[in-house]
This record gives C-alpha cells, sequence and structure tokens, in this order.
C-alpha cells in the first residue's frame, strides 16, 4: 500500500518507525527484536535509512526486503542523489518493485567520508528534486516522500526560497513530506502554515525523536541539521543526575510533543527510534495509559 493512501484513509493519526540498517552482522538479530517489541503497535509504515553516499545501499536493500517479506508491514526505503546515476537507480528502483516495495524517501543525502565537497559526489541527480522527477518519470506507481525542515534548511537561510524549493518538489510527484527532528511544535506548527501559504496541500507528517542521554542531545545540536533545543528542555537535561533521568526527561517531553500533535489533528507521527524500542514503547503507553 502507498503512504499517500494510508495517510488519505486514515481516520486517525497514523503511527510510523524508522530504522537503520546495521553496520554489523550480529546487531541484525538486536534490530528485529526491536521490531517485534514495537509490532504490536501496529505502525502504519516503517522506514529505513540509506548511509551517506549510499554506504548502507546493500545493507538497505537486505534490510527493507526483509521486513517486507518477513512482517508484512509496509516499507519506506530512503534514496539518496549522492554519489548515484541514472543507471544504478534503475536498477534498485526496479529490484524493490520486483520486491513489492512501492515507497521511497527521496533525498539528496549526506557528503560521503572522504569526499572533500557535495559537489564532488554528485552524479546525475543534484537535488532531491533531480531524482523525484526521474523516480516518478520512470516507476511513475512507487509512492515518493520528500524531507522537511521545520526549523529551516541549514544550506538555504532564505526560508522563502526554501518553501519554494519544497512546492517544486511537491509539483514534480512528491506524494507527503515528513520533517526532520524538532523539539518545539511551534516551528513544526509555523513550518506546515509557511507550506500552506506557498499552495503546498500534501501531507506533512512530523519526524519526533526524544533525547536520551547528555551526549546524544549535544551530537543533535551539533549535526548539520541540528535541532533547536528549547530552554526549559536544556534546563531539565543539564540538570540531570544521570543518563537514565535525561532518557525519563526525553520522554516525557516527547511525549507532550506527540500529544499536542494529536490535539491539533495532525495526520500522523513520525517516531526515529534509533533501532532501540524503550523510548517508543513508553511514549505510547504515556499517550494510553
Amino acid at each position: 500500500m502507498l503512504v499517500k493512501e494510508i495517510l488519505g484513509s486514515a481516520a486517525k493519526p497514523v503511527f510510523s518507525f524508522e530504522f537503520f540498517p546495521p553496520k554489523k552482522d550480529e546487531e541484525w538479530e538486536t534490530l528485529f527484536k526491536t521490531i517485534t517489541a514495537l509490532s504490536p503497535l501496529n505502525p502504519s509504515y516503517v522506514s529505513v535509512t540509506y548511509g551517506a553516499g549510499g554506504s548502507t545501499r546493500s545493507r538497505t536493500h537486505d534490510l527493507v526486503t526483509k521486513i517486507q517479506q518477513e512482517t508484512g508491514l509496509t516499507v519506506v526505503s530512503h534514496l539518496t542523489c549522492i554519489s548515484s546515476d541514472t543507471g544504478e537507480t534503475g536498477t534498485i528502483l526496479q529490484n524493490y518493485r520486483e520486491n513489492g516495495i512501492n515507497n521511497l524517501l527521496a533525498l539528496r543525502g549526506d557528503k560521503p567520508a572522504g569526499v572533500a565537497s557535495i559537489e564532488d559526489a554528485i552524479k546525475d541527480f543534484p537535488y532531491a528534486i533531480d531524482l523525484v522527477r526521474f523516480i516518478k518519470t520512470n516507476y511513475p506507481d512507487i509512492g515518493v516522500g520528500v524531507a522537511g525542515f521545520p526549523e529551516g534548511h541549514p544550506e538555504t537561510p532564505n526560508r522563502m526560497k526554501e518553501i519554494e524549493y519544497l512546492k517544486e518538489k511537491v509539483d514534480a510527484g512528491a506524494d507527503y513530506i515528513v520533517t526532520q527532528l524538532f523539539f518545539d511544535n511551534r516551528d513544526y506548527f509555523d513550518f506546515v502554515e509557511r507550506c500552506q501559504i506557498a499552495g503546498i496541500t500534501v501531507p506533512i507528517i512530523p519526524g519526533i525523536m526524544p533525547i536520551n542521554t547528555k551526549k546524544g542531545m549535544i551530537r543533535m545540536s551539533e549535526l548539520a541539521l541540528g535541532a533547536r533545543i528549547p530552554a526549559p528542555l536544556l534546563r531539565k537535561v543539564l540538570a540531570a543526575a544521570n543518563d537514565a533521568e535525561v532518557a525519563s526527561i526525553g520522554i516525557e517531553w516527547a511525549t507532550m510533543q506527540v500529544q499536542d500533535l494529536i490535539d491539533h489533528h495532525i495526520m500522523g507521527v513520525h517516531f526515529y527510534t534509533l533501532n532501540m524500542a524503550d523510548a517508543t514503547l513508553k511514549i505510547f503507553k504515556n499517550l494510553h495509559p
């Protein structure tokens, strides 16, 4: 089933989970324990990430196929522009189609290690819109999602231009938008309103990831797409005695975010799980005591 069909037919908010392909073979069993633990929450779909420059390409394909065949869950595979050409991308799309995988998240992707610049890694797809167009032209039956940035894309300081580029991706055939993580719902609501003003009408699914350690919070802020940590959350985390307390604070904050989003009648929530089940399970328990 296509994600756009899931979103269009749901009578209540849908929930989805994101996983990444393990780098070590022994971690696959742990990941599938996580997937098994989260399955009773009845996610409407799950997504699988793609390493920088396609560095986890084969593992992503293996994981997507395994989930599709063994769980019956609808799977969205990430696909990136970096280091990709039309020939190999066409082969990937054909393989997915043959394995019943009909949903993709089209992304530009991150600069791979050892490459001086993004430009040096570009082949046939300079931007995500080029990948969206290629998919929709050659595989129109495949559903395509794209990324959104509630706090603004770091490479596009002009927020109006940012939304203009996003509108172009939607006009090229993107079915929905899933956002990067954020910690202040006001950023998400403002982003949605900006999209509406620009004429973007596809679903915009908020992405949520709870903080679980102080080190993790710092890393979230340092990444190229680093999230802004609201002062009340920052104060609580910095005052925490240990990471167990930080994890509890992160779950409580994420629960508050999700409940507020539900109260505002969003169409769904996408959880960045980091391949762990505990935080997501606790958030759902808090939402349904």
